[in-house]
């Protein structure tokens, strides 16, 4: 089964004389349980390709279907829905809500899904727990590290029970040692739940984790390589 499909997408911003093709004709398949980077310089697609996924943007022609529907037909309703049910988000700045605390950023998801509190508490725990931070769960973003704050963004986008996890740079606020621990977690996190992923990334021990590797230029893609 395949949690992502692309056929002949592409994406034009602007018009006429100012028109920038961002994506060309990109055909892309991501079986369930993949792990796979997109790395290409700025300006190559990467960051369009996964807003497409994601549904956070509207492609100017082509198919795109996630977990077997179509989001690019679908009303802003169902793919508010969709990006909460069936797909978590990890985003360079974090994107963290600064008043809540650790647990309180990973229950917000929880608590829009309609579980009870008792229960958004103890899967919040558990989610933390599993990312390593359960004796940091009450601290705010301001109190945690770079690393720290983007383990309670993946915990957060655990929160959903999603097929399919986009990540957008995660590493680039990170040390080196820090985005270790990180790709070494994501890493688990595949081989553990099987959860999909997609990530943009320019960082070359990102790319050095990637099962699959997709290279990018002017909106193409120009390699399409098997790792490991």
């Amino acid at each position: 089964m395949s949690t992502v499909i692309l056929k002949n997408v592409c994406k034009t911003f602007g018009e006429g004389t100012l028109a920038v093709n961002a994506l060309n004709n990109v055909d892309l398949e991501i079986k369930a349980g993949g792990f796979v980077c997109l790395s290409g310089p700025s300006g190559s697609g990467k960051t369009t390709l996964l807003n497409m996924v994601g549904g956070l943007d509207r492609p100017s022609s082509g198919e795109i279907t996630v977990t077997g529907k179509r989001v690019d037909l679908m009303a802003k309703g169902q793919l508010a829905e969709m990006r909460l049910r069936k797909i978590g988000f990890v985003f360079q700045a974090y994107n963290l809500i600064p008043v809540l605390t650790a647990r309180e950023n990973v229950e917000f998801v929880i608590q829009l899904q309609g579980m009870p509190a008792a229960t958004r508490h103890q899967k919040s725990s558990e989610i933390l727990s599993e990312v390593g931070l359960d004796d940091l769960a009450e601290r705010k973003p301001a109190e945690l590290s770079g690393g720290q704050q983007q383990r309670v963004a993946v915990a957060r986008a655990l929160a959903s029970d999603p097929a399919l996890i986009l990540a957008d740079e995660p590493t680039a606020n990170l040390d080196s040692a820090t985005a270790q621990t990180l790709m070494d977690l994501l890493r688990r996190l595949n081989d553990e739940r099987g959860i999909t992923f997609l990530i943009s990334t320019h960082d070359q021990l990102v790319m050095g984790h990637a099962r699959r590797l997709l290279q990018m230029q002017d909106g193409q893609i120009v390699n399409d390589i098997q790792q490991r």
